[in-house]
């Protein structure tokens, strides 16, 4: 590519919210808000949520002299508007839910790799890139021959290795190394992590293009109607579509899922991960769950974007946006065939018909007045009551269930056996709050007893003389924790 075209591509790529991010009048301060915001902490916020912690995090940067004239409402609009932010309403959801736009994680992993550099050439990415160009070099070759050299040689070096090991020759790789590794492994799956923004925007951006199609010419309109109809889901079929479901299922299988979490457990036990920092351990602790979750979210929005374009089709929705689209076509060419001979302030012989819903301004709204409506709160004072104390202890066990008297059973019942069951307590002891003795029962023993897998039918009579009977889970109550229900 010459330097002319260059600078057009350049030019072109100047314009993209990207470069605009890097080249904005307070990028420093947009930059950290976007950071701290919705790429440290939660990956997506709620619109009332991202609003409240952009207004903390911009009363802090005020605070230090930093000038951000705007409202958290009006930076959170302006960034939508520069293609930095994307608004969301997920199904079910109560408000809109933004995140980042994939250039704003580009900008911003790019200042990350300067405000903290890695080292320009390691060991590991050189052994990394050279194992990957052999492998490649043997896979694609077509010579049998060269091919089946290359497999004794390997199985002549496993050989020698695996009689080294056996001989008790074991060299395991030197602390330094091995971090230097980790860390290029860390920096690997961050950046596929995030990868997963641009792969949701290309979804997004095929979605538009194909519902452009629809309202479209009829050439494309027809063969895209076709496809539709013919059951296609033109997402999923497309080539990020096929990537990305190989990419899904090589991450959802069994059996790869377990030898990544197998390899992390044994890496992060090894005495070497203690040489990374707390970010690092926690990155790579939380790497399958971030890799699914990530994922998750692409193959929702996946399947979403399938599902609503055959719907768009099926229930012939389009074909109403269509003709809306003909009409402003239509508007447009009969405006600019007149805008030669009609002044903008021209009377024109033409009686608009309003409809019959009344338009008023918000200011003639009367709004409620709870104090038009306030109630009397006077509080007269209120005669003594002659109840007693028996009286209120009588209320207080039927509104509460009485522990300590069925602690007391239970020390009482120890005294003669050495374990004793519910069962067995209600039939020694009567139950004078019902279901409620059985509940606490069950309570105390949760907490003081022995409670075992099986259900076990109890029987009482409550205060009406009726005899009831429930299932609970078999409790016993031993006597060396009575101390327990002592205390």
């Amino acid at each position: 590519m010459n330097s002319l075209s260059l600078s057009y591509t350049l030019r072109t790529l100047r314009e993209r919210p990207l470069w605009r991010l890097l080249a904005a009048d307070k990028a420093p301060a947009v930059l950290a808000l976007l950071q701290s915001l919705l790429l440290k902490q939660e990956k997506t916020l709620p619109g009332s949520v991202l609003a409240e912690r952009l207004t903390h995090e911009i009363d802090l940067l005020r605070a230090a002299g930093v000038d951000l004239p705007q409202t958290p409402q009006q930076y959170i609009a302006d960034w939508l508007v520069q293609g930095w932010l994307t608004r969301r309403l997920p199904a079910g959801a109560s408000e809109e839910m933004f995140d980042l736009s994939a250039d704003a994680v580009t900008a911003l992993r790019f200042m990350q790799t300067q405000v903290q550099p890695r080292a320009a050439a390691t060991e590991s990415r050189l052994a990394a890139v050279t194992h990957q160009l052999v492998r490649l070099a043997e896979e694609t070759d077509p010579n049998p021959r060269t091919r089946v050299q290359a497999l004794l040689a390997d199985r002549a070096r496993i050989d020698d290795e695996i009689a080294r090991v056996e001989s008790g020759a074991v060299q395991p790789l030197p602390d330094e190394r091995a971090i230097e590794r980790v860390r290029e492994i860390i920096a690997l799956a961050d950046e596929l992590a995030g990868d997963f923004r641009r792969v949701r925007s290309d979804f997004e951006q095929l979605n538009r293009q194909l519902r452009t199609s629809l309202l479209g010419d009829h050439d494309s309109r027809g063969e895209v109607l076709e496809l539709l109809f013919s059951g296609i889901d033109l997402v999923r079929d497309s080539d990020a579509g096929r990537t990305f479901d190989a990419f899904w299922r090589l991450l959802t299988d069994p059996e790869q899922s377990a030898l990544l979490k197998e390899a992390l457990d044994a890496v992060t036990h090894r005495p070497f991960a203690s040489g990374l920092d707390s970010r690092e351990r926690r990155l790579l602790l939380r790497l399958t769950s971030s890799l699914a979750r990530e994922g998750s979210e692409v193959h929702d929005v996946l399947q979403h974007f399938g599902r609503s374009l055959k719907a768009f089709v099926r229930s012939r929705e389009f074909l109403e946006q269509r003709r809306l689209n003909a009409l402003i076509q239509k508007t447009l060419k009969d405006a600019l065939g007149v805008k030669e001979s009609v002044r903008a302030n021209q009377p024109l012989a033409y009686q608009l018909t309003l409809t019959s819903s009344r338009i008023r301004s918000i200011s003639q709204l009367i709004l409620h007045d709870p104090s038009q409506r306030v109630v009397n709160a006077e509080m007269p004072n209120d005669e003594g009551s002659e109840i007693g104390l028996d009286e209120v202890a009588e209320l207080l066990r039927a509104s509460e269930i009485d522990l300590r008297a069925l602690r007391a059973n239970i020390c009482v019942a120890l005294l003669d056996a050495s374990q004793v069951s519910i069962a067995e307590l209600l039939g020694r002891f009567s139950a004078p709050q019902g279901l409620g003795s059985v509940i606490g029962y069950v309570a105390l023993g949760v907490d003081h007893g022995e409670v075992g897998d099986e259900a076990v039918p109890v029987t009482w009579r409550g205060t009406d003389a009726w005899e009831r009977t429930a299932r609970v889970p078999s409790v016993w109550f031993l006597r060396e924790r009575v101390r327990e229900l002592a205390d």
